[in-house]
């Protein structure tokens, strides 16, 4: 197991920021942490990197104890904390080199990985200018690279995507699924669409406690009780939405304007044929109809409130 947390406690004074949580890891799994500002994220990724002891509890990276083998955890992990700490006065590759040196790196072989990682993470044109030159979203490639350098089997990655343009979003989304197929990766984000396009599972953690743990189509599933939503677009407005409330399931109706109406059900119901045929019988013309996915963001937003 590469990452193992058990009844991980960590408090602070009087605040309790993480209440014994427990998750598992495994190499090739690409897992997204999600919670809101100051739900535990950073806390629980700063212990399994033997950045902060913890209160109570275990974690195991790599096989190694943070409490233990705090050496050990440190040589298996690459880090990219929230708050990306660089050199700024040093040149990129002159701080990829400090960087591959502390790991033990040196000589023809660390030149090939610091050339292979400028590659991977796209600071090709950028290479030879000052890490202070730099804009947020390519410091943040010198961070990626910097974490990747030697070659850990744990990735533990805190907002990585943070002042990446939609362009760069691209490039590092397909850098993390590169390095998911051998390695471990945990990584948090505020970018629902991030964790949607590369994650295998969600974990949510709220409050310092975890709320959710899965694959995010279980996830989708799993918060189907909170009702079924059609999106009905007719041709005009309806003289009254109560024609619609007055179909079998239907728990709300919303009109959004320009004919269109947001239909709420009970869970399980499909609406679709009903509002079909009713616009059928009573001559209405219906242009669009849709149901609506529980989306990740909805589910985190009904997790978390």
């Amino acid at each position: 197991m590469s990452i193992r947390v058990q009844n991980l406690t960590k408090v602070y004074g009087q605040q309790k920021a993480v209440n014994q949580i427990s998750l598992v890891a495994q190499p090739g799994e690409i897992v997204g942490f999600l919670g809101p500002n100051g739900a535990g994220k950073s806390t629980t990724m700063k212990i399994a990197t033997g950045y902060l002891p913890p209160t109570d509890g275990t974690v195991d990276v790599n096989g190694f104890d943070v409490r233990t083998q705090p050496m050990d955890v440190r040589r298996s992990v690459g880090y990219l904390p929230e708050h990306n700490p660089l050199y700024l006065d040093m040149y990129v590759k002159e701080y990829l080199r400090f960087a591959g040196s502390l790991h033990g790196l040196g000589g023809v072989d660390l030149s090939r990985r610091i050339a292979d990682m400028i590659e991977r993470v796209g600071l090709g044109r950028e290479q030879h200018k000052r890490i202070g030159q730099l804009s947020k979203g390519y410091r943040q490639r010198v961070g990626l690279a910097q974490a990747l350098l030697h070659n850990p089997p744990v990735l533990i990655l805190d907002e990585p995507t943070t002042g990446l343009d939609p362009n760069q979003l691209a490039e590092i989304r397909q850098v993390i699924r590169e390095a998911g197929r051998d390695k471990t990766v945990l990584f948090s984000t505020h970018i629902m669409q991030e964790v949607e396009a590369v994650c295998d599972r969600v974990v949510i953690i709220n409050r310092g406690q975890i709320v959710a743990d899965g694959p995010l189509s279980q996830l989708r599933g799993a918060s189907a009780g909170a009702g079924v939503v059609v999106i009905a677009e007719f041709e005009s407005e309806l003289a009254t939405a109560d024609v619609l409330m007055n179909l079998s399931g239907v728990e709300r109706v919303e009109p959004l304007g320009k004919g269109l109406y947001r239909v709420t059900a009970g869970p399980n119901t499909d609406l679709r044929a009903a509002i079909f045929r009713l616009a059928a019988d009573q001559n209405l013309t219906l242009v669009g109809l849709r149901q609506q996915e529980n989306s990740l963001e909805g589910i985190f937003k009904e997790l978390t409130k």
